[in-house]
């Protein structure tokens, strides 16, 4: 089985050795990603605009891959703050609506920068998806 990495250019990823979205098989997984752009963190102190860049960037490394929002089958978003619930939740909605992966939301003791209130890992399929809902 071949295994493709694809690096962003975080420079946590080089410091601490990890790829930013790995596909093996039919899935393509993408690490933990926020808002941070370089050493620029967009969105500060809100974390509608942190979620809506981190996803972005999380999508633009499964696009390194061929693939868009509608391969996406889960997400895992981590908040430093469980006040953020819904302005998170409102740019989740609005990406991945008519998606509707699976999601775990999980409220967490901080992140390495304060400045940081949401982080999100996003795994996508690569093979061929039939709709069934029940």
């Amino acid at each position: 089985m071949t295994v493709r990495r694809v690096q962003s250019g975080s420079p946590w990823e080089e410091s601490f050795g990890f790829a930013r979205a790995v596909a093996v098989g039919d899935r393509v997984l993408v690490a933990g990603t926020t808002s941070f752009k370089g050493d620029v963190v967009y969105g500060d102190g809100d974390p509608y605009e942190q979620a809506k860049v981190a996803f972005a960037t999380a999508l633009e490394a499964i696009g390194e891959f061929g693939l868009g929002v509608e391969s996406v089958i889960r997400t895992r978003v981590y908040l430093a703050h469980a006040r953020d619930v819904d302005a998170v939740g409102r740019a989740h909605k609005e990406l991945f609506d008519a998606v509707r992966p699976v999601t775990t939301l999980l409220v967490v003791q901080g992140f390495i920068d304060s400045r940081v209130l949401v982080s999100v890992e996003v795994e996508a399929f690569r093979g061929t998806l039939e709709e069934q809902d029940s």
